[in-house]
């Protein structure tokens, strides 16, 4: 019997070793750090032996096959050391892939990955499909495939998660765009992290669909330099394109072999130029799945945003709060500031991955007032804006930033937390940070 070994402990991990066990694996999962009271009862229940708290090599080196958890480095010792036997290295995508057959619609991109993937998975749910949604969104996509029957996936993939797939095939692929992100995982190399998001590509065939911004020119830059057999499709709000989408007459429009479809970019759910992308690119996976003009409208009309994107949480005197917590790099803060049309109160800060603020520095002019850095080390940032915002404050926590900001905010303005940078200095996760700043908005 084969040996898999599962490093991680989180919904990637568990869902791997369930697969694992399911598929008759001799499987153990190892995780440095703590396990989540949830997945220890996961595991108990498929009886999967594991550990926390350390990584025994002798429980780990003697695997057939590892599967890694994206949040784990190849840096780190104990990957090095599995590396140094031998010992194949997957991630959850690449291993779940190999056990399923259903139709695969895999996005990725620096921003817009999550947004694109929920309005696929919404237009293909009201479509009345049978269709799963997972990868960097949802349930585990190995768990699913262990325990469920889609017909059809919708993948949100970070280049984490690429990064260990060789085999896995996307019979659609889509890159949002690609920006400065995560360069502290690819040797500070933007060309690294590049080549990792066009892994997404990798051995598709000419029957297959590659969804991408022509506007993007670091896509296009890329794209220009390697060969991509399947069928390539751009969106663009530039340009009119011949396949694809593209906005004119505040219309967008999509076209695929001799279908189209138009809709006024006023009647999508989403505003926002950023969300006018997003809703493109979902349009034109949504043709290339058959999907009828009718529910594709319906469905851009009517899809809710997703939670710490952008999202309104409440007005308090007349002050609107937005958590944005998903926006983990400058170029979705770049986003959320250049759609905002009242005075800015920003909270900015936390992990920085090597960003670049440079180009926020028109928009910070432009629109806040003042700024909140959240952080444990904010020196960059009042390096970057310190000059140009005449109100900055450090805090150290979500309550801190919410009541200082509200002292700060008059009426008219707006409250955006949109942190450019990852959430690990203070936080969980981004998800965490994005709930401790709702819960303090509420506790006004």
């Amino acid at each position: 019997m084969s040996r898999i070994v599962v490093l991680g402990g989180g919904e990637s991990g568990v869902g791997s070793a369930v697969l694992a066990k399911v598929k008759g694996f001799d499987v153990f999962l190892s995780d440095k750090g703590n396990i989540a009271d949830k997945y220890v009862d996961m595991l108990k229940e498929w009886d999967i032996p594991y550990e926390m708290g350390r990584h025994s090599e002798e429980l780990i080196l003697n695997a057939d096959e590892v599967i890694k958890s994206p949040g784990i480095p190849t840096s780190a010792p104990m990957v090095q050391k599995v590396t140094e036997k031998g010992i194949s290295v997957i991630s959850e995508i690449e291993f779940a892939g190999r056990y399923d057959s259903a139709r695969k619609v895999c996005i990725t991109g620096s921003n817009g990955k999550t947004t694109t993937t929920s309005l696929i998975y919404h237009l293909l749910q009201q479509a009345g499909l049978n269709v799963g949604l997972g990868g960097n969104i949802g349930k585990s996509y190995a768990y699913q495939v262990a325990t469920e029957q889609h017909d059809i996936y919708v993948l949100e993939l970070s280049s984490f998660q690429l990064d260990n797939v060789y085999d896995f095939k996307a019979d659609i692929a889509i890159i949002t765009n690609i920006t400065p992100d995560h360069l502290d995982r690819y040797d500070y190399k933007m060309e690294n992290y590049v080549k990792s998001k066009f892994r997404i590509t990798r051995n598709m065939s000419a029957d297959d669909c590659f969804i991408f911004c022509s506007d993007d020119e670091i896509t296009i830059n890329h794209l220009n330099q390697i060969v991509v057999k399947a069928r390539k499709l751009p969106f663009s709000q530039k340009t009119e394109v011949e396949q694809g989408a593209f906005v004119k007459d505040d219309r967008m429009i999509v076209r695929y072999k001799d279908q189209e479809c138009d809709m006024y970019l006023q009647e999508l759910a989403l505003g926002g130029k950023h969300n006018v992308y997003n809703s493109m690119a979902a349009a034109i996976a949504a043709k290339v799945m058959d999907i009828d003009n009718e529910h594709i409208r319906e469905g851009l009309a009517t899809f809710q945003a997703v939670e710490h994107r952008l999202e309104k949480v409440l007005s308090i005197r007349d002050v609107l709060y937005i958590n944005d917590s998903k926006a983990t790099n400058v170029d979705s803060a770049w986003y959320a500031l250049e759609c905002q049309t009242r005075p800015v109160v920003w909270i900015v800060g936390g992990t920085d991955k090597g960003n670049d603020y440079s180009s926020l520095v028109p928009l910070v002019k432009e629109k806040v007032k003042a700024v909140i850095c959240m952080g444990v080390d904010n020196r960059k940032i009042h390096e970057a804006f310190g000059d140009i915002v005449s109100e900055m404050h450090d805090v150290t926590s979500a309550q801190d930033a919410v009541k200082t900001a509200s002292g700060l905010a008059s009426a008219g303005d707006v409250v955006l937390l949109s942190p450019c940078c990852a959430s690990f200095d203070l936080f969980r996760n981004y998800e965490d940070r994005g709930r401790q700043f709702k819960e303090a908005v509420r506790n006004l």
